[in-house]
């Protein structure tokens, strides 16, 4: 059973899709434009993506160019265009696989069952991003903050928190330098490790932790803004 978002504006074909991975066992969120599913993505750690180009707000690729800006959650694409050339530029984009409309229930979910395979094949390490080989070390603590790098799961006061891929990796970044301010270029080099990334991810992604954290940024406890240099995570006093 997989978390799945589905990203379709019209409302039949959405309410179809839907009851489809439904029945094939997934849990299954919707959202009916571009700007919906960025707002989903930053929310819920969903486990894949299945995004329809014809959206009502947003070019089809600019969606999924801002998608990869916020999340490495795998993406499957319906597109009416059967163009090689487009295909190509979507993949180049950041989509994991594609469907060329119209399609069936089946198709679809043997292509999600493909992507997820290949994001949770294991892989050769399992290192804190940018930290040197925490392979095989003792959970991370900061304060009430418990971050297991093996186990990829953030603890706050005993209770899970449920963070995304890119959340978790900026976490751990920022918990590995606890104390230190790292700047948001280094956290796009580092953490992003993609060139075309628009620097406003970094706040993004901060704002969603802060949430989930249960704090603002302007009563911040664990994740502060040093102005004009970067960011620290540090224990509450």
């Amino acid at each position: 059973m997989a978390s799945v978002l589905v990203v379709e504006d019209d409302p039949v074909i959405r309410s179809s899709l839907i009851e489809a991975l439904t029945a094939f066992g997934h849990v299954v969120r919707s959202a009916a434009d571009g700007f919906g599913c960025l707002r989903e993505v930053t929310r819920i750690p969903f486990d894949a993506v299945v995004l329809d180009l014809g959206l009502p707000d947003l070019d089809g690729g600019d969606a999924l160019r801002m998608l990869r800006g916020i999340s490495q959650v795998p993406v499957v694409v319906a597109t009416a265009r059967d163009d090689e050339t487009e295909i190509i530029r979507l993949l180049n984009s950041g989509a994991d696989d594609y469907l060329v409309k119209p399609f069936s229930a089946g198709q679809l979910e043997a292509r999600i069952a493909a992507v997820l395979r290949r994001s949770q094949a294991p892989r050769p390490r399992t290192a804190t991003p940018g930290g040197g080989g925490r392979a095989g070390a003792a959970p991370l603590r900061v304060g009430d903050l418990q971050i297991d790098v093996r186990a990829r799961t953030v603890e706050l006061a005993g209770r899970e928190l449920a963070l995304t891929r890119r959340e978790f990796d900026l976490l751990a970044y920022l918990a590995v330098r606890a104390g230190t301010v790292v700047s948001k270029q280094e956290l796009l080099t580092e953490v992003w490790r993609e060139p075309y990334v628009d620097d406003q991810t970094v706040h993004v992604h901060l704002s969603a932790l802060r949430r989930k954290l249960g704090e603002r940024a302007s009563r911040a406890r664990y994740l502060h803004t040093v102005r004009g240099v970067g960011f620290k995570l540090v224990a509450p006093r």
